[in-house]
Formats: C-alpha cells, structure tokens, sequence
C-alpha cells in the first residue's frame, strides 16, 4: 500500500510541475480576462487518475505565483482548479468508455469554475467603479470561460478521447491503479 501511495504521490507532483512550467512559459496568454492556458488540458486526468486533482491544484498555486492578480489568484485560481478537476472525476467514476456526453461535461467544466471564479477575481480587482463591476464580472467571466473552452475542445476533447486507446496509458493506469 505505501509504495502504491509514494506512486501516486511522484505522479501527481510531476503533474503539478508540468502543469506549473507549461503555464509559466506560456504566460503571455496563460493570465488575464483572455487566456488560453494550455495547461489546462491537464485537468482531464482527473477524469481516469481521480489522485492527480491535487497534483492540479498544486501546480496552479505555483503557476499563480507570477500571475498579475497576484496571491488573490494563488487562491481562488487554484481552488477553482481544485473545484473543476473534483467534478471531471466524479464525471470520470461514471464513465462507460463510451459516452461522448461524459466526456463533453468533463471538458466544461474548466469552462464553467474559472469563468465564474476568475471573471469575479478579475472583475473585483479591475479598480472600476461599484456599478461596473457586474457588468465588468459578466465580461471577464464570459472572456476566461472561451479561452477554456478553446482549450479544452480543441486540445482537452481529443485527448481525453485518445488516452484511453494510447499504448502507454492502460499499463500506466494499472500500475497507479493497484498496490501490486
């Protein structure tokens, strides 16, 4: 059981670093109201490895260190990662192998938790006046939620659709899988 827990363990910190380097190095369009945060598609482990949700939300706490928001992103950023790859494994737990529709919810998810968190972070730090804030909210959110969206149709659909067929990820998930 501990070597399956130290197992465990190493991958979802090497998912928290790539998680952590790809956005760094892509932070010219990882941050702000229009972002495409290649990362992202990071979040459909959770879907088959539900353990990597904390790699996720670590890796998104060390991303935000250098995010313009500032330590408001470490937080809410990182929980709203925390909140989307929580629900992408429980869609994953109910997943036959074969329904699209699971796997369409999975990758809304990013879509749904950052542009309702991260357009509310982004709208109460904007230094606009009270009465646009809401409007300022429904702008950022509806801007954050696309750049999800792209990222995670384009890039997180596919591999959320592969990965299942790819050679290396059935033995992969065995070995994280089980105790032996």
């Amino acid at each position: 059981m501990k070597a399956l827990f130290v197992r465990r363990l190493t991958f979802a910190a090497l998912i928290a670093a790539a998680y952590a380097v790809i956005t760094i190095l892509t932070a010219s369009f990882a941050y702000g109201p229009i972002q495409f945060r290649i990362a992202e598609t990071l979040c459909i482990l959770p879907f088959f490895l539900p353990f990597t949700t904390w790699g996720l939300f670590v890796g998104c706490i060390l991303a935000n260190i250098i995010s313009p928001v500032g330590p408001l992103d470490m937080v809410f950023g990182s929980l709203a990662t925390l909140g989307c790859c929580l629900c992408i494994s429980a869609i994953g737990k109910r997943w036959d192998g074969k329904n699209w529709g699971k796997c369409i919810l999975a990758c809304l998810m990013p879509a749904i938790w950052n542009g309702v968190i991260i357009g509310a972070l982004l709208a109460l730090t904007a230094g606009a006046e009270e009465g646009a804030k809401l409007t300022l909210f429904f702008l950022y959110g509806a801007e954050v939620a696309a750049g999800e969206l792209a990222v995670m149709f384009i890039l997180g659909l596919p591999l959320l659709r592969w990965l299942p067929r790819a050679k290396f990820f059935p033995p992969l998930k065995k070995k994280l899988d089980t105790a032996g």
